[in-house]
């Protein structure tokens, strides 16, 4: 019987740990810091927490340090500029790395990624570093730079 509620409980944590959504998914990530507190400076928390999908093209704290420290500290005190960064970081939908494309993809801020996938997977000008990073509410992939859009 010990065992049982054991193996019950075990279970239930790995469907917790599945159920866990974009932001809870950074956040629990540990190298999304920069990225969730600009998610929180521009009020998109809730929207990401949201029942989605989304795709979200996650920069690391490192891809926030090649930001130069006075344009990002003005862009996290501007929430209007941060919101639609943010926003070209995420596409409607959930797309896995199986179906990229080469190509233009449009946004929820609005305007097109383009990605590339010659020499790797590139977004504008960031690599995907990593990808199908699952959440409840969509797909993280990971990128080593901000990107900003035009």
């Amino acid at each position: 019987m010990k065992k049982l509620l054991i193996a019950s409980l075990m279970g239930l944590g790995a469907l917790t740990a599945q159920a866990a959504d974009i932001v809870d998914t950074a956040v629990s990530a540990g190298s999304f810091k920069t990225l969730v507190a600009a998610m929180q400076a521009a009020g998109l928390v809730d929207t990401l927490k949201g029942p989605g999908p989304f795709t979200v093209f996650a920069p690391t704290d490192e891809a926030f340090a090649k930001v130069p420290k006075a344009q990002l500290d003005a862009l996290l005190k501007d929430k209007a500029a941060l919101t639609k960064v943010l926003t070209y970081h995420v596409v409607p939908g959930k797309v896995m790395a199986a179906n990229v494309a080469a190509g233009k993809v449009k946004t929820v801020q609005g305007a097109e990624l383009t990605v590339s996938t010659t020499g790797g997977v590139k977004v504008d000008n960031a690599n995907v570093v990593k990808t199908d990073v699952l959440a409840s509410n969509g797909v993280i992939h990971v990128i080593d730079t901000v990107v900003m859009p035009k």
